[in-house]
C-alpha cells in the first residue's frame, strides 16, 4: 500500500468514526488519575504565575483548576499527574531549557 493510499484509508476511517461508524476503528482509552492541582503546584514551590507559565497555561486556567471550576484534561492532565509523582521535574526541565 502506498503512503497516499494509507493516509487516504486513515482519513476515511476517521470520517466514518466521526459519524458513529465504529466498525474497524481502534479506540485507545487511557486512564489518568485525577490530581489536586493546588497541592501539586505547592509541592513544586512555584507561585501560581510561575507554575502556570512553566506548564504552558494561562494563570486563569490554573486558577480555575485550583478552585475546582474546571478540570484539566488530555495532555495537561497527564503532565500534572507526572508532576504529582515527581514535583522536581518542572525545575529540572526549566534548567535544561
Amino acid at each position: 500500500m502506498s503512503a497516499f493510499e494509507s493516509v487516504s484509508k486513515g482519513l476515511e476511517e476517521a470520517l466514518a468514526f466521526s459519524t458513529g461508524d465504529l466498525a474497524g476503528a481502534k479506540v485507545h482509552e487511557v486512564s489518568v488519575a485525577e490530581v489536586d492541582v493546588a497541592e501539586v503546584r505547592l509541592r513544586t514551590g512555584l507561585s501560581q504565575a510561575e507554575f502556570a507559565k512553566s506548564i504552558g497555561v494561562a494563570k486563569g486556567t490554573l486558577l480555575n483548576w485550583e478552585h475546582g471550576r474546571r478540570q484539566p484534561t488530555g495532555p495537561a492532565q497527564v503532565l500534572l499527574a507526572l508532576i504529582a509523582k515527581k514535583p522536581s521535574v518542572v525545575q529540572e526541565l526549566l534548567r535544561g531549557a
